[in-house]
């Protein structure tokens, strides 16, 4: 077991560290961070959920120049849901040390606000390729002072088609700087990128194998039209709190959700189509506990991390056997249990045997009983979310909101849940019961001095 405490970090960080619960390094943090602190360039393998924002954001806040104005550090990612994610881990990376500007740019949101931002100068620009080279085309964006640059998630930016957007960014940066990669799979494509970006890398493999003594996975063959019944029927058989549910195409997203919404229960779907604000209250509902089941692809569901995952579906088989591996993984973690099943279809019974190559494993096909898929219906979310247009922009902290619902014509503290501060917008999730009550508070008391308009999303 290694600590932070045994890295050579400055005081105020291993603070910054201890406060936010950050003691015992991941694998990935531990293989990682000592050649980050020594300015190497290193190509690491590494997952979602495993720990690596924190392993190059530690390095990065570590090597910042506060005093300097200028933008330092660039980490690129494939979507925005996962942009934004990153930027809010630097963020609480970042609260050791006074006035350090993170911005993020992504599509879905005007440039011209993004543009406005960069005109008051930020110290870490965390972004999607499409939107970061547009800005630099524009001018917007420079980067004659950036010492790092990150590419996180490489292999499925080069999926995504990303890989000439990627040359072009470099060839706005210095020539001297830092280069970090890391992928979950080191494809013949990730290896070219590095070794044209790279110099001389220090290559990190840590363990990715799935703990399968927590898991359980099932392969059940069902025919295309009763696949929406058979996620019903696993549902209602397994009760898991929240469920993560893949499908391969954005066509089969909405029509799963328009399924299972006809059968009475609540769930939300993440593709291609969703604006970003849509997005990104979507995966806030999904990870505040106000909505149990979340349909997404591989590229929109890219990013979800939540650590109390029950259940995976897989209403579609992917078309790699390793991105089976990257969607189970986000259930049966920590040592807690978790649930893998997978509908096949007919004629995708090789699919299964690839899985078994890759994994080792020796998986069967079995048939799924249906039977009372109805019981489903009482998998009805313990919280709900409300929304404020108000945020960080208005200077609105957690503890105003939660001071505000607690008041003595609120409601208890333990209603209240997770609270998500955007610019101009704070998602709050309650419990069900007090929602009606949480949402007449928010209507009418005051929150550093002014009324905000209150929403009930349901």
């Amino acid at each position: 077991m290694s600590t932070f405490s045994t890295l050579p970090l400055s005081e105020a960080m291993q603070e910054n560290l201890k406060s936010l619960q950050y003691l015992t390094m991941t694998e990935i943090q531990k293989a990682s961070i000592p050649s980050i602190l020594e300015g190497k360039d290193v190509l690491a393998q590494a997952k979602t959920g495993s720990g690596k924002t924190a392993a190059f954001g530690i390095g990065l806040m570590e090597n910042l120049n506060t005093s300097e104005y200028r933008v330092q550090a660039l980490a690129l990612c494939p979507t925005r849901e996962l942009a934004s994610q990153v930027a809010e881990e630097l963020r609480r990376l970042a609260r050791f040390k006074h006035n350090i500007k993170v911005v993020s740019l992504a599509g879905g949101s005007p440039m011209s606000r993004q543009e406005l931002s960069l005109r008051h100068q930020a110290h870490i620009v965390i972004g999607t390729p499409g939107r970061v080279l547009k800005l630099l085309q524009r001018g917007s964006l420079v980067l004659r002072d950036v010492t790092m640059l990150v590419l996180d998630e490489a292999d499925r930016m080069l999926a995504m088609g990303f890989v000439e957007q990627i040359a072009d960014i470099f060839r706005f940066a210095p020539e001297k700087r830092q280069t970090l990669c890391f992928s979950a799979t080191f494809p013949e494509g990730v290896r070219n990128l590095s070794k044209s970006l790279q110099n001389h890398p220090k290559e990190i493999t840590v363990e990715t194998q799935l703990d399968t003594s927590v898991l359980v996975q099932e392969f059940y063959g069902v025919p295309e039209k009763d696949k929406a019944r058979a996620v019903l029927e696993l549902l209602a058989k397994h009760q898991p709190k929240s469920t993560l549910v893949f499908c391969n195409t954005k066509d089969q997203c909405r029509f799963l959700q328009a399924e299972l919404t006809r059968a009475g229960l609540h769930c939300l779907a993440i593709h291609g189509d969703l604006e970003q604000r849509e997005r990104t209250e979507v995966l806030i509902r999904f990870s505040n506990g106000s909505t149990s089941v979340l349909i997404a692809t591989d590229v929109a569901g890219r990013g979800i991390d939540i650590d109390s995952l029950g259940a995976v579906i897989n209403y579609d088989l992917p078309f790699e056997p390793e991105a089976y591996v990257h969607r189970i993984g986000r259930t049966g973690r920590a040592g807690s249990s978790g649930l893998a099943f997978s509908l096949v279809a007919a004629g995708e019974e090789f699919r299964v045997r690839e899985i078994n190559d890759t994994m080792g494993t020796e998986f069967s096909v079995k048939a799924l009983g249906f039977q009372d898929s109805r019981r489903a219906l009482k998998l009805e979310p313990v919280m709900v979310t409300l929304s404020i247009n108000g945020g960080r922009k208005n200077k609105i902290s957690r503890g105003d909101v939660l001071g505000a619902l607690t008041s003595k014509e609120g409601i208890l503290g333990a209603d209240v849940g997770k609270i998500d501060r955007m610019d101009h917008l704070t998602f709050i999730a309650v419990k069900r019961e007090s929602a009606r009550k949480a949402l007449e508070v928010l209507q009418n008391a005051p929150i550093k001095g002014r009324r905000f308009l209150a929403i009930l999303n349901e």
